[in-house]
This record gives structure tokens, sequence and C-alpha cells, in this order.
């Protein structure tokens, strides 16, 4: 199929905006590919991530590392294998995933294929969806012609077994869905006819002899501008890169400075991610080797600047890009081994050396691979000995100008590399070019799974399921009126919603026969109009009141969140559903339904609490309502933790009120029989429970005008809970200073109390200390793990508190269990 260049570019973009199709979108460097990719971000209504293989593709193209954000373990991955070195995602970084449209992945050429299954795995299991990537649509950007994924052999000898190639198109995800692929030809980079001629035929391989004899007319003999004329050195090998640099530094009239990296263990010489011994002079250009990882990111692998001062311990560095002026301080890098367990078949990773050194490079010159992505206006390249498949075509592309290129030696015709495989691939993407009647079959195909997905309500009935579950396992710890009200949430559910949907689905086949797409179809938009009308008020005026109306009072505080997790998550559902039926009252449109769904899941907060009903006057079985003596004994309590600041379950466990109700003890004695009363509690309590008691003979409910009783001296907690007490005061906004002063304690006391809320990763540590310290606290912890308390406090200053240490000790324990 022949098209235009216009046409190509509103291909992918129809392809991308208005389908689920996976594409991968290749071309000659310089046809846009990047241009195509910041166009997307700006015009798609769809939410979208955008990720690359290295930290330089990464800014580039505006986004971040595969690794970072689908937080993978470096090394290879085996499929069948647990990666243990993965962390557990935050709230915020699920929240993305689930409602996550488009991937785009750029410089896809030097992703692996086990990588790509890494992301379908983590798409798949925060997505709650088995569809290849979780459904997600993919968008992959690259140029095979260039640089290939590095594999190291003792990586490849892992995956070999289970792999054909370590490229992207190996991936066993990719090959269980399809996708269409999309070249682009127009050059923009290069105006030179000529120059774009000899870059094609290096490119796919057929450069002639004439064409390299020209092409080596560049090579100019002991080349060596000035600083001033702005080239740089693009080499394939570090050790000519690392050559350059030194000449470039000796020529600096600033004073030499020597940094010596600390090595310890194994790690070999030939790894180095620098030099052990680096040295640097103010006026240097540099390179970053490494992403800053604090929450500021304020350099990244491959960013460029001039040294403008140095210090003993730091180097502040000038970047080229935005002028911003950095303070560099050393890094550690790992150095891991991988191995496969024949047993558990899971990836071993054993550290057995760290490295730590500045995280910079002398840059008058740079490799190949770290120019991937770039443009330059002058470049000396230097690529006669290219070992790679891509290399020389990648340095080569990377100049504006054929004049603006110069070869620090002539160009070999063995150094430019070919692939087999790489071949065989391209003739297939090339079978794969789609036209408009597969754009319009992938539109079909797309809405009317939207129309699918918006009319199920199975995804709500699952999350009831897990309610009622909840409940039953625990009936002893929650309300008696848990199962009524799940039980009218049921039928509801069923009656009113999957009923009445699944009949309308049923209809569906029909509206789509005539082949229209569903969006253009006057006769379904009516239907879907209507249907739209009935469920928004089945959700908004019957489902969510009663599902407001939940009883969640519970003594456990495990089984309380189990809970409180269950039905906000069905909330949200039902919030979703809300908002989604919303979105088509003027008729149904993909896009607007997608930013719809999406929206809801970003914007809910459960409401619940908004709704809590007041005691009912009711009068049947006191143990099955909020009426009668529970209802009152309830009141009683939550009036009673409302007066002295802390938790119902604190002033009377639930529990004890259902024995309350069911024994109705009229003395002491018989109050004394009853589990969780005590002589001290009856002392303080038991006048009052008696008369609730006598009150309510008959299960009338406590009257709205009872007054709210006092008690002179305030209820003594048991001391097990004392903690307990302490975190709640500190959730409830009060500082630690004020829980001290107001509980009689001393601050260091309150902060033990809040030491093992850290440990369970029920309190955040961020919570608590500034991001500064628990940065400079969990730094030094990382790099000596075996030191003591007292020799972690002595080398962080006094700034940094006994508490403060073990306040980040215990968030990392957190982190290692989850």
């Amino acid at each position: 199929m022949t098209v235009s260049v216009n046409e190509k570019l509103d291909l992918a973009h129809n392809f991308v905006l208005h389908t689920n199709q996976n594409i991968f979108l290749t071309g000659k460097a310089g046809t846009g590919k990047t241009t195509f990719l910041h166009q997307i971000k700006q015009l798609s209504a769809k939410r979208l991530a955008v990720v690359a293989p290295t930290g330089v593709a990464a800014i580039n193209a505006g986004g971040v590392t595969i690794h970072s954000l689908f937080q993978l373990p470096f090394g290879p991955l085996v499929p069948g294998t647990t990666q243990r070195e993965g962390k557990k995602f935050n709230k915020e970084k699920i929240n993305l995933l689930r409602t996550l449209d488009l991937l785009v992945i750029d410089e896809i050429s030097m992703v692996r294929g086990d990588v790509l299954d890494g992301i379908d795995e983590v798409l798949r299991r925060y997505r709650t969806n088995s569809a290849p990537f979780g459904g997600v649509q993919l968008l992959l950007i690259g140029d095979m012609q260039q640089l290939p994924p590095v594999i190291k052999d003792e990586e490849w000898a892992l995956l070999k077994p289970y792999y054909d190639t370590g490229y992207f198109f190996g991936s066993k995800a990719l090959r269980q869905t399809p996708y269409v692929a999309i070249e682009l030809t127009h050059i923009y980079r290069q105006s030179d006819e000529q120059f774009i001629s000899l870059l094609n035929s290096i490119r796919e391989k057929t450069v002639t002899r004439a064409q390299l004899d020209e092409l080596n007319q560049r090579h100019v003999p002991n080349f060596a501008p000035s600083d001033d004329e702005g080239y740089i050195t693009l080499s394939t090998h570090n050790t000519a890169a690392q050559q350059i640099n030194s000449q470039k530094l000796l020529s600096l009239k600033a004073k030499l400075r020597t940094f010596t990296a600390a090595v310890e263990g194994e790690f070999p010489s030939h790894t180095y991610p620098t030099e052990a011994s680096l040295e640097l002079k103010v006026g240097s250009q540099v390179m970053f080797i490494k992403n800053d990882i604090s929450r500021e990111k304020l350099y990244y692998n491959g960013k460029i600047g001039r040294i403008k001062s140095i210090d003993d311990d730091v180097i502040y560095v000038k970047s080229q890009q935005d002028g911003e002026e950095i303070a560099v301080y050393p890094v550690d890098w790992t150095n891991i081994r991988y191995t496969l367990d024949p047993t558990t078949k899971e990836i071993k990773s054993e550290p057995i050396g760290t490295f730590r050194q500045f995280p910079l490079k002398l840059a008058w010159a740079i490799t190949v691979h770290k120019s991937q992505g770039l443009t330059f206006e002058k470049a000396i390249i230097d690529v006669s000995a290219a070992f790679a498949h891509g290399q020389v075509y990648v340095a080569l592309s990377r100049c504006k100008t054929l004049d603006g290129l110069v070869l620090r030696s002539p160009i070999p015709a063995h150094s430019i590399k070919t692939e087999l495989e790489l071949e065989d691939f391209n003739e297939q993407v090339q079978r794969q070019t789609p036209n408009e009647e597969h754009l319009h079959q992938a539109k079909l195909t797309n809405q009317q799974n939207l129309l699918r997905e918006l009319f199920s309500f199975e995804r709500a009935n699952g999350l009831l399921y897990r309610c009622r579950r909840v409940v039953n396992e625990h009936t002893s710890s929650l309300d008696p009126e848990c199962n009524p009200v799940l039980t009218q949430l049921t039928d509801l559910l069923r009656n009113k919603a999957s009923d009445v949907s699944g009949r309308f689905v049923q209809q569906l086949p029909s509206y789509f026969a005539n082949d229209n797409l569903p969006e253009n179809n006057q006769a379904l938009q009516e239907r879907i109009r209507k249907a739209g009308t009935y469920f928004q008020a089945l959700l908004s005026t019957e489902l969510l009141p009663l599902l407001h109306l939940f009883p969640t009072d519970c003594d456990n505080k495990k089984v309380r969140d189990l809970m409180l997790e269950a039905l906000d998550e069905l909330e949200k559902e039902f919030f979703s559903k809300l908002r989604s039926f919303e979105s088509c009252q003027e008729g149904f449109n993909a896009l607007t339904y997608l930013q719809a769904r999406n929206h809801a899941e970003l914007d809910f907060q459960p409401e619940r609490k908004k709704f809590e009903r007041p005691a009912p006057e009711t009068s049947g079985s006191e143990g099955s309502s909020r009426g009668g003596l529970y209802g009152a004994l309830m009141k009683w309590r939550n009036d009673m933790a409302g007066e002295h600041n802390t938790s119902g379950f604190m002033v009377l466990p639930q529990k004890t009120i259902l024995e309350l109700v069911r024994i109705r003890p009229t003395t002491e004695a018989e109050l004394l029989a009853i589990k969780g009363f005590g002589k001290t509690k009856i002392r303080q309590i038991g006048t009052d429970i008696l008369r609730l008691v006598q009150e309510n003979p008959s299960g009338r409910a406590a009257s709205a005008a009872t007054p709210k009783v006092k008690v002179t001296k305030p209820l003594k907690e048991p001391k097990e809970l004392s903690p307990a007490i302490t975190l709640a005061f500190f959730q409830s906004g009060k500082t630690i200073a004020e829980i001290a002063a107001e509980r009689s304690l001393a601050v260091s006391t309150i902060e033990s109390h809040l030491i093992p809320y850290v440990g369970t990763g029920e309190l955040a540590v961020e919570t608590l200390l500034p991001t500064k310290k628990i940065t400079t606290i969990r730094s030094y912890l990382e790099t000596y793990p075996s030191e003591s308390l007292s020799e972690i406090r002595q080398a962080l200053g006094n700034d940094v508190t006994y508490s403060d240490i073990r306040f980040v000790q215990y968030a990392i324990r957190a982190e290692k269990q989850e």
C-alpha cells in the first residue's frame, strides 16, 4: 500500500487515538518518531505513560525508564520464576496502572523480550485483567536498524531456553496479541538528499563502494577543533572516548583534582561504571552516568554539564541543557551475581561487591550507545571499530548535515554489521502494514468492547461477594445488621442491574450486525441513552445510598480494615459506573467514556461517613438492629469515646456489647461474669451500663434526648492498648509533642508507641520525618547496614535522634516484608 507522508501519520494517529490495537511505529533515523510521540502526548484523550529502556532515552521522550515505572529487577527475567527484587507498588502507582489506556515504549530496539514480558506480568496483576498487557494498548516506537538490546553472555545463558531472540519481538506476551506496523519514511533531520541516500544505504546494508568512498572523504587526519567550535566525538568504545577526554582535560589550566573510588568485595575493574581514580578540573565537560534516586531527580544517566567548582566532598556541575547548577555527591553501585535455582525456579541475586564514586565521566567524547536519540550540529565520528549491529548508522545519523560530520578514521565495509533475524522481522513488518479497512475494523472492535464493558456489572458482583466473604468469616466481630444490608444489596444488584444489563448486552449483536460504528448508529445511541438514564437512577438513588448505610462498627482493627477496603472497592465501582453512564447522556463516545471512567477512578473518595445513620426506633430483636439496648449502648459508647478523644472499642468492645444485649445483667456480679468486664471497668462504667439496661427493658431505643453521661475522671486504658491510643491521636492530626503533653508522657515514649506502626506499614515514615532527613538516614543505613544505633547517631550528628533512626529502620523493614 502506497500512502503519502501525511496519510501515514494520520493512520498512526487514528490507530493510537481511536482503537485499542497495539502499534509498532518504525522508520529511519530523523523521520519524526519522537515528534510523533510528543504530539500524541498533547492530543490524546487517553491516559498514557511513556517509558524507555535508558535514562537518556526516557528524558528525550519525556517519560521514565521501564524499570522505574514497573519496578522490575535488573538482570534476566526468566519465565515462570519469582522476581523477588521487585517492590510492592504504592497506591498512587497502582491507580496509574489500573487507569492506563496507552503505554508508549520508546527506543524499542533496545528492549529485551523478557523485559516486555515483565511489563506484561505487572500489568496483568495490578489491572486484574488476564489479557496480554492487562488490556493496555501498546505503542512501540523504534528502528530495528539502530542499537540492539544489551544482553550479557551469562544473562542469555538463562534466557536462551525460553526465547528464540533477545529482541522485543521475541516477547511471549506480544506474540499472543496482534499488532500493526506503520513505517515513517520521510526524513526531517537531514535535508541533503545525497546524505539521506547514503544513510539509507548503510541502514539497509546496500551501501556501494562508491558511496563508502564518498563518505570516507569526510576523513580529516589529525582533526583537532577548539572547544569553541562545538564538536563532540562519538566513539564505539569507551577506551577511545576516554583517551580524547584525557587530552582535553590536560589542556585545561585549572588545578587537577583526583577522587579515588572505594571498592569493596568483588567488583572487576572492567565493570567499573566510571574511573576508579577520577581526575577532574574546573571547566571539564562531564556527563552523569547514574540516575538521581532522590525525590528531586536533579540528574539522569547521560545528562551533560560543565564543572563550575570543586570541594573535597561535593562537585558543582552546571547543566548545558537548562543552566541549573547541581551539587553532586558520591553514590554507590552494587555488583550482583544472578543464578537460577533449579529446584525453586527462582532468579537469585547475590550482592558480591560495591563501588562508591562521584557519578560523573568526562564528556568531550561519548559512546555511540549514549548518543541514540540525540542530534548534533557538529560531530567527530569514530566508528571504524564498530562491533554491534546499528552502531555506524546510529553514529552517522546523529548529524544534521554531511558538512557537520568529520570522520576520525575511514569506515571500512566490514564495520557495517547485519543480522539475518532482523531482515526476517523487517519482511514481517511490511506484511503487517494496515489500511483504512483495517482501521475501521479496529475502531469497530474497540467501541463494541467498550460498550460491553460499560454494561457489565461482573466486577461489582465480584466485589460484593468479597464483602459477603469478609462478613461470613468474621460475623462475631461485626455489626449484626451487616448481613441484612448485604442481602438487600445482592438482590438489588442481581435483579435491577445484572439481569437488566444482561438482557441489554444480548441485544447488542443485532445492532453490531450492520458494520456501522456504534458512535454512528443512531438506533443504538437512542437505546444507550435510555439505558444510561435507567442505570444512573439505579446507582444514584438505590445502590449507592444502600451501600452508604452499611454498618462498619468493629472492635478488631484488622477485620474492620478488611471490611472497609472491600466496601471502598465496591463503592468505587458503583461510583465509576455512575460517572460512566453520566457520560452517555448525549450518546456514547469512546474517548468521552474512557475519560469519565478514568477520572472516576482517580477522583473517588469514600462517601460512607457522610451518611452514617442515627439509631432507629426499632422494636424487634435487639441483637439484629441498631435499636433497643444495642442502640443505646452503642450511642453511649460513641459519646464517651468522643468525650475522651479515643476509639469506641477502647470504651466498650462490640463483642461485650453483644453479650450485654444477650444476658441483660442487672447486678455488678452479673456484669463481672461477662467477658471484657473486670473490677476496674465495673468501677469506671458499671453504674452507667446497669442504668442503660434498666432504661431499655423491652428493646426501646435510647431517646435522642438522653443526657450525655459525665464521668468525673478519665478512663484509665489498659497498658497494652496505650500505643493504639497514641496512634489514634496522631492520625487525628495531633503532633507528637501535643500527644505527649495531653497524655502526660515523655516525647520519647510517644515516639516508641509509633515506631512499631511504621514497621507494620500502618504509618508512613513520611508523616513523621522530613523527606531530607529520611533520605540522609536511609542512605547511611544502606551504606553501613551493620553499625549500631549509637554509631549511626554519632555519625549523623545531633540533628538526628535515636527515634529518627528507628523510624527509618522500621520503614525499611516494612518495605522488605512487603
